[in-house]
């Protein structure tokens, strides 16, 4: 996936994400950001992505909305959110930890890590905890293989993590929301 920059109007819808409004006007707020943009191939993604940036994750209905709004059969747009992992289909936490599993971290023992992992956080891969302060996934490679094992709590990369250092390094993320 190529890097772009965010516009204006994505950076505004992104920060109206409060909770407070109604599912209708999110929805008018991606057509907005759809309306800003070119037609032709290469805009689903950045629609997906702000529709995520406004939603948190990415609701059926808004797949349907996209779909129908964007003229692209339902079963691609599901078919994208799938393949990319930055996209969900399940409200995430505050926190995306996201453990290696990658060769290198496997081999250095990130299998132990990622155990540790669901048993302090009580969920599963692919889960959020209860109070949506964590959501747990994991990766195949991050590009670290000397600092493995790995792992990333949102953009932040934790290198040679220990499974009996899992509470300390999850703590340092209680009490911080998004803002984080």
């Amino acid at each position: 996936m190529t890097v772009r920059t965010i516009t204006a109007q994505e950076k505004e819808a992104s920060a109206s994400c409060s909770g407070t409004l109604t599912e209708e006007e999110l929805l008018r707020r991606i057509d907005e950001v759809i309306a800003g943009r070119d037609k032709s191939d290469g805009v689903l993604i950045p629609a997906l992505q702000a529709a995520q940036n406004l939603f948190g994750y990415l609701p059926e209905s808004v797949l349907k909305h996209l779909s129908e709004r964007l003229r692209i059969p339902y079963s691609e747009v599901a078919g994208v959110v799938s393949f990319y992992s930055f996209f969900s289909t399940v409200p995430r936490g505050d926190h995306l930890v996201r453990v290696c599993l990658g060769t290198a971290c496997y081999v250095r023992g990130a299998s132990e890590v990622l155990k540790a992992m669901k048993h302090t956080l009580g969920i599963e891969v692919g889960e959020t905890t209860p109070d949506r302060r964590f959501s747990l996934e994991v990766g195949r490679c991050f590009g670290a293989c000397g600092l493995a094992p790995v792992v990333m709590v949102d953009d932040t990369v934790h290198q040679r993590v220990k499974p009996a250092k899992v509470k300390e390094l999850l703590a340092r993320y209680q009490g911080q929301g998004e803002e984080a």
